[in-house]
């Protein structure tokens, strides 16, 4: 199984550690495309604060994250799944995880970014602030840069398996999967339910949409549970005390939609 995250906008401080190693990162073949996005960014930031806030669509009070992208080459590296935190990491609590859950872990997720394209939680970063929606001066829009270079990374990483895909809009513009693949892949909304007037409404709501899903994730892990297709998904789901609706697709290349359906917001 493969698991396909989203960044967080925060993220914590670097480490104290030996800086990055690009060569470390896993998805090797994402290596010039990396090279591309890091020499213009530390570049960017180092030349013109003004300009580099304004392509990183950063507020005067978020300037001091420059100084994150400017010292990437220097700056000590940490776990990837240290590196990100919010709402959805939380959740998932990677440090909290027993330790064959967190080789799981290792093992399964993947998480996008608009700098490094995309890393494992065991693959050592430092802190930085560039989202997927960035378009760079000299590259262009970033989704759009990552595309052709994860046509062929992403296939070899799902290998075989299903591919379970929690990004958000913004990353998931990046790689869509296609053919075979996609009939191997679920996405995955989670709705509110709640009675109003006698009447079920349902409604998306952000901060709990991350948070749940960050808890399946935790969930999968710490089970074991190992689905083999999005309908093994489905059943491992219900089993683990998810309500869950599947949309399954009319065509074997289409992937499956998944509602979780919840009835409190905690």
């Amino acid at each position: 199984m493969l698991v396909l995250l989203p960044p967080s906008e925060g993220k914590a401080a670097s480490g104290r550690g030996a800086p990055l190693k690009p060569e470390s990162l896993s998805l090797p073949g994402l290596a010039p495309a990396r090279a591309a996005v890091l020499d213009e960014l530390v570049e960017l930031c180092a030349a013109d604060e003004s300009k580099a806030a304004e392509v990183l669509g950063l507020s005067p009070g978020l300037r001091g994250e420059l100084t994150k992208n400017v010292e990437l080459r220097t700056a000590g590296a940490r776990p990837a799944g240290e590196i990100y935190t919010g709402v959805l990491y939380d959740a998932l609590g990677l440090a909290t995880l027993d330790s064959a859950a967190k080789r799981r872990a290792r093992a399964s997720l993947l998480v996008f970014s608009g700098l490094w394209g995309a890393v494992r939680v065991g693959d050592r970063i430092p802190s930085y602030r560039c989202s997927m929606g960035v378009k760079l001066p000299g590259l262009g829009l970033l989704a759009a840069h990552w595309r052709e270079p994860m046509e062929a990374a992403l296939p070899e990483a799902a290998g075989g398996g299903l591919v379970l895909d929690l990004r958000s809009s913004a990353y998931a513009a990046a790689w869509k999967p296609g053919g075979e693949l996609a009939g191997r892949t679920a996405t995955v909304r989670v709705l509110h339910s709640q009675i109003v007037d006698g009447v079920e409404k349902r409604s998306v709501v952000s901060h709990f949409n991350k948070a749940t899903k960050g808890r399946i994730v935790r969930s999968l892990l710490t089970s074991g549970a190992k689905p083999k297709g999005p309908r093994q998904l489905v059943e491992a789901l219900r089993e683990l005390g998810y309500a869950v609706e599947a949309e399954v697709p009319a065509r074997k290349d289409r992937p499956w939609a998944l509602d979780i359906v919840v009835n409190r917001i905690h």
